[in-house]
């Protein structure tokens, strides 16, 4: 073995030996030094202790200040570039309308025939959650008690927007269900655009994105203004027109159910700009399927108008269970309606104030009882004016109305035939012109 003093540069050896360990013992028999077992003094641990001085620590502490003020200063330039990224994409589009993706570039009225199987229900889901985020409210055109409706805008074209409060979600769900419906779309039914979710960060709003009216519905339009007889005639015609198609049944693959409207008044009817009208407010519709013979109603906690209902639902002798009741119940609410509009026709400068049905006989706001004592048991019908039985076409109305009223639910007309009957009366003033 080499001692230390060795083994020190600039001789390079592979290792260093200890100072010897020497045992000594005295023994009288052969191999004595077998049982020779020195004992070793124990070897202590080397422990090292490495200490900083201040120098030191303060640069270990800076280095690690500076790294995390990097990380920050990446992350910042990162969210930084990928925002003016998104910001210059969107000045592009603006600035050049011909950029915009084809869904940004197309009016709402070419997304009314916007569909993926031609059936006529509606554009698809994710177009129509599109075109929710992308619609501005204007102004506030309305409420009641499922909540607002507004007036806003999708690019250039006005659309009307209903907002549900979160308590009368179960509507909001049913029309949106309803609107979906295949082959459901027509000229006197609502058009109906998108339906959405909305998060305002204080609350969901539940939109409903429909068609914009600048009339405003049926009860805002006759309190503004009176009618004529041939305009009094395309309201009555038209409103019987979109109820005939909801009540029609359209069989095969891609058919579409009978569906009644259940809540029909003059407030859920718009006023389009020629004077015809659309039906509005599915909430409460009710939809039929042949194929197992079933009634589909909706829980939903809410009743039709009260003022509106017809004789067998006061008096609950309606049968749930047969679909026809429930288009007799419409049919009920159209001569109602016929009858607000009578009172607002002019002929010859004679016309009357408009009031709603039973405003002689109700409260402003009555009660299922009260209309049931006048209704079922006094059996009061809106008085109709003497002056209607001069007039040829005021005659026709008033014979409709009486045969909507029947107490006896299956007498009244249904709505196919009360179509048909205003439509031989357009045909012969048309002739006569």
């Amino acid at each position: 073995c080499l001692n230390q003093r060795q083994f020190l540069p600039p001789n390079d050896l592979p290792f260093v030996c200890r100072d010897g360990v020497y045992g000594v013992n005295c023994c009288f028999h052969d191999y004595c030094n077998r049982d020779l077992l020195p004992a070793l003094p124990p070897t202590p641990d080397e422990t090292y202790e490495v200490s900083f001085g201040s120098f030191e620590t303060g640069l270990i502490a800076f280095s690690c200040v500076m790294v995390i003020i990097l990380i920050i200063i990446s992350h910042c330039c990162i969210r930084y570039q990928k925002e003016k990224q998104r910001r210059g994409f969107r000045s592009d589009i603006e600035s050049n309308p011909e950029n915009r993706i084809p869904l940004m570039n197309t009016r709402i009225s070419e997304l009314r025939n916007c569909t993926t199987s031609g059936s006529g229900s509606g554009v698809p889901l994710l177009v129509q959650r599109s075109i929710a985020r992308k619609v501005n409210l204007m102004e506030c055109v309305g409420k009641g008690r499922y909540g607002e409706v507004w007036k806003g805008v999708f690019y250039c074209d006005f659309c009307a927007v209903k907002i549900f409060s979160t308590r009368d979600d179960k509507s909001w769900e049913r029309e949106v269900e309803v609107y979906e419906t295949v082959m459901l779309r027509h000229e006197n039914i609502l058009g109906f655009i998108a339906a959405d979710r909305k998060d305002n960060g204080t609350w969901t709003q539940l939109w409903l994105v429909t068609d914009f009216h600048p009339n405003g519905s049926l009860f805002d339009y006759l309190n503004k203004t009176t009618v004529d007889v041939f305009t009094m005639y395309k309201m009555a015609l038209s409103i019987a027109n979109g109820l005939a198609h909801l009540h029609l049944e359209i069989l095969g693959t891609q058919g579409k159910p009978a569906i009644a409207h259940r809540d029909l008044k003059s407030k859920n009817v718009l006023v389009k700009q020629d004077g015809s009208c659309a039906i509005a407010d599915l909430g409460l519709a009710v939809r039929y399927d042949s194929a197992t013979c079933t009634v589909d109603i909706a829980p939903n906690p809410r009743v039709g108008t009260v003022r509106y209902l017809a004789p067998e639902v006061l008096d609950n002798s309606i049968n749930l269970n047969q679909f026809d009741s429930f288009k007799r119940v419409d049919i009920y609410a159209y001569g109602l309606v016929l009858w607000e509009i009578a009172r607002r026709c002019n002929v010859d400068g004679f016309h009357e104030d408009y009031q709603l049905p039973y405003y002689n006989l109700v409260q402003p706001d009555p009660s299922i009882e009260e209309m049931r004592k006048v209704i079922c048991d006094a059996k009061h019908r809106p008085v109709l004016d003497n002056r209607w039985q001069t007039v040829d076409r005021l005659r026709v109305m008033t014979k409709i109305m009486k045969e909507c009223w029947y107490p006896n639910a299956a007498a009244r007309l249904t709505a196919l035939r009360i179509k048909k009957t205003l439509a031989a009366l357009e045909v012969q003033r048309d002739m006569k012109i």
